[in-house]
């Protein structure tokens, strides 16, 4: 039977928009979808840019306005993997048109542009997603299922991480990332360590954060330097609702790193370490084993953890980044369509907004702040 089409309008094509390319493309191939997704059109910041784009991500049209798409009636989402300063201007208009409005993080500079995004998507009864793909990895899931089963016992400890050396060359230049307004290593993947825990743990009620600038100027790209304000780590203990207290860095100047967003999570009765660097391995301490044959097993990721038997019939194979982004936009098709729950929707998009907001308050408060 032939199916609807989902026309998808993609605004930005570095790192991301290419990664957001891959989902579309794959998970039609690996998930039985509602929709036959269409890669419609395509914007970037020149028409020689979006024409050689369009070319090598497939899309019908290529455009150097983004607000063609949003103008567009033909097209059903609006995929946005722009710069985070203009993520606010665009979803708003995409969303006054009706569109549902897929958004790569950080959803807003600012949670108070979050909350905004987040009402009106919900007035309009448009489906959103912000994309934090890493929560997509079957290996989480079981993680998280695990300790909803009482494997781990009561929780009292949580420790993650997320550590890159993009940012650890001083002389490196000064980019959007470094922009004040929701800038800096907290709000960029100190957000998926934030986004991790309360996955896994739930609820962060309090917060002690310690957000520091080692590297106070980069080169402007004009012959001068520009100062920075934003923080290259950013840290904090957390207090959770169930108990638990943790903490979390982000941190990009973490020289060597390339992606290490790691956990480990202590229980009574037993515990889970889990690093990106080898996302296809859970490793399992229990209590109950015998004295003498203690230690961390090693849980393989297979076709028992679903969906990997989707992309592969054989355990150990492993998984990709791009098979991530792939998961990912099959739950927002299918949130889409009204079959499922939407994923990580903006209002969940502004709770991690929130979160960094208010760390990062108390790192300059020097104080324990509660979490709205």
């Amino acid at each position: 039977m032939t199916k609807p089409k989902l026309r998808i309008g993609l605004i930005g094509t570095g790192f991301m928009g290419k990664t957001h390319v891959f989902g579309f493309a794959s998970a039609p191939r690996v998930f039985d979808l509602p929709y036959d997704l269409e890669l419609h059109t395509v914007a970037d910041i020149t028409p020689e840019a979006a024409a050689k784009a369009a070319a090598a991500f497939g899309f019908a049209n290529a455009t150097a306005d983004w607000r063609r798409i949003i103008e567009d009636p033909d097209i059903d989402v609006v995929d946005i993997t722009a710069p985070n300063a203009l993520h606010k201007e665009m979803a708003l208009a995409a969303i006054k048109a009706g569109k549902h409005v897929y958004c790569e993080k950080p959803l807003a500079p600012l949670a108070q542009d979050a909350y905004e995004m987040a009402l009106a998507a919900e007035a309009a009864g448009v489906k959103t997603q912000v994309g934090f793909n890493y929560l997509c990895n079957p290996m989480l899931a079981l993680a998280r299922d695990m300790i909803a089963g009482g494997e781990l016992g009561e929780i009292r400890g949580y420790r993650g991480i997320h550590c890159e050396d993009y940012m650890a060359d001083a002389n490196g230049p000064f980019t959007f990332r470094h922009d004040p307004a929701g800038g800096g290593a907290l709000a960029d993947i100190g957000s998926h360590a934030l986004a991790t825990a309360e996955f896994l743990c739930g609820p962060i009620t309090r917060v002690m954060g310690d957000c520091v600038t080692m590297i106070s100027s980069r080169p402007d790209g004009k012959g001068g330097t520009r100062e920075v304000v934003t923080d290259d780590v950013g840290r904090a203990f957390l207090r959770f609702a169930n108990g638990a207290t943790g903490s979390i860095e982000g941190n990009w100047i973490a020289t060597g790193r390339k992606m290490q967003h790691d956990f480990e999570i202590y229980g009574t009765k037993g515990a889970l370490a889990f690093s990106q660097e080898h996302f296809n391995v859970l490793n399992f301490f229990s209590a109950a084993d015998a004295k003498g044959r203690q230690g961390f097993r090693r849980i393989e990721a297979g076709p028992d953890h679903a969906p990997y038997g989707l992309f592969c019939v054989a355990p150990g194979h492993q998984l990709g980044f791009n098979d991530l982004k792939a998961i990912e936009v099959a739950g927002y098709v299918n949130a889409i369509a009204g079959k499922a729950a939407e994923p990580f929707n903006f209002r969940k998009g502004l709770r991690i907004q929130t979160l960094v907001e208010t760390i990062q308050s108390s790192s300059r408060d020097q104080r324990w702040l509660d979490v709205a």
